[in-house]
């Protein structure tokens, strides 16, 4: 059994805790929130308003730290000093340097850390992962992915779900393309340099909404991410999939809608629907419940994990290199 805690309580921790009491394998024995009734929500009788209350009070095995980014650091360093290992909901920090310092405390606790990163974890990702390792779409030549969610409009922007996104100075990229960063990079392999152009649409945002990304692979492969979070696709819900995807390669290419169909079309063939099973449960296809599976078997069985904190730092430095780009306009390597 997998003693799990939480450190927050804001919107996107209810997919969080929503998961940790559906596996089995897993107890969740404490929720902190500086907002104590938050957390009393969630578990009215484990609930704490400080950490330290919590790590003291309470037998631990895993924290989950799901706070916005500008509250990680004090957090991962109380886990780290009472010796836990812990998840850490992303991006990690404000910048590269911060995200570089939160790997560094764990490193120095010898305490292990993965990074919540579920895009990849999203069913129509893991399909299009086993028709590339199946060999059935040949070499990937290239990836598109569209973004259009359309939650971005008018001076309530996010302030539903996730106000501080609206203080953010940088937004697009470093709060949201990084998923697709980390998804490009699961599918097509490293990046080798990137060029981009952003902007800012919605006056009332402090960053960027939207901008073009041209991605270069290692291996000669290309990318494009066209995101646009004020424009809205054509879909049952804009934000199960939050865009469209086609993957290009020399057997096939590989197409994803905006309500998570997969769609194939091999060369000199009718594109035709890819039928895989996925479950329209809780968020993206409940990703989040997929990557705390994966985080549990690597906990409690040793399972590899596919996003520790030093192999996601490389995320981190793309995120880097697209705003050098976009702010001295050329290409930067990685």
């Amino acid at each position: 059994m997998l003693r799990v805690a939480g450190v927050g309580a804001g919107y996107f921790s209810q997919f969080h805790y929503n998961s940790w009491q559906r596996i089995d394998r897993v107890d969740l024995v404490g929720v902190c929130d500086t907002d104590l009734a938050k957390a009393e929500a969630v578990a009215p009788d484990r609930a704490f308003a400080s950490v330290s209350d919590m790590l003291a009070a309470t037998g631990i095995d895993l924290v989950d730290v799901i706070t916005p980014p500008a509250a990680r650091l004090a957090v991962v360093e109380a886990v780290a000093a009472a010796g836990l290992p812990m998840i850490v909901q992303k991006p990690l920090a404000d910048d590269l340097m911060a995200a570089q310092e939160i790997a560094r405390v764990a490193r120095r606790a010898g305490v292990a850390m993965l990074v919540h990163e579920n895009f990849r974890f999203q069913p129509w990702y893991r399909e299009a992962r086993q028709l590339l390792d199946a060999g059935l779409l040949g070499q990937p030549q290239g990836i598109q992915f569209r973004l259009r969610p359309g939650d971005g409009r008018g001076p309530e922007a996010y302030l539903a779900r996730q106000p501080y996104f609206q203080q953010m100075p940088r937004f697009l990229i470093h709060e949201t393309a990084v998923h697709f960063i980390d998804t490009f990079r699961y599918l097509m392999g490293e990046v080798g340099s990137v060029m981009a152009d952003l902007r800012r649409l919605n006056p009332v945002i402090a960053g960027e909404d939207a901008g073009i990304v041209l991605f270069r692979f290692r291996d000669g492969a290309s990318g494009i991410f066209d995101g646009n979070r004020l424009a809205e696709m054509e879909a049952r819900n804009p934000r199960l999939t939050m865009g469209e995807m086609l993957l290009d390669c020399a057997e096939a290419s590989l197409r994803l809608d905006g309500n998570g169909g997969l769609h194939l079309k091999p060369h000199g063939q009718p594109e035709r629907p890819h039928a895989y099973e996925w479950s329209d449960r809780d968020f993206g296809g409940d990703c989040v419940h997929a990557f705390q599976q994966h985080a549990v078997a690597h906990f409690l069985d040793g399972a590899k994990a596919e996003t520790s904190v030093d192999k996601y730092l490389r995320n981190v430095r793309i995120v880097e290199a697209i705003y050098e780009s976009a702010a001295e306009g050329e290409w930067v390597q990685i």
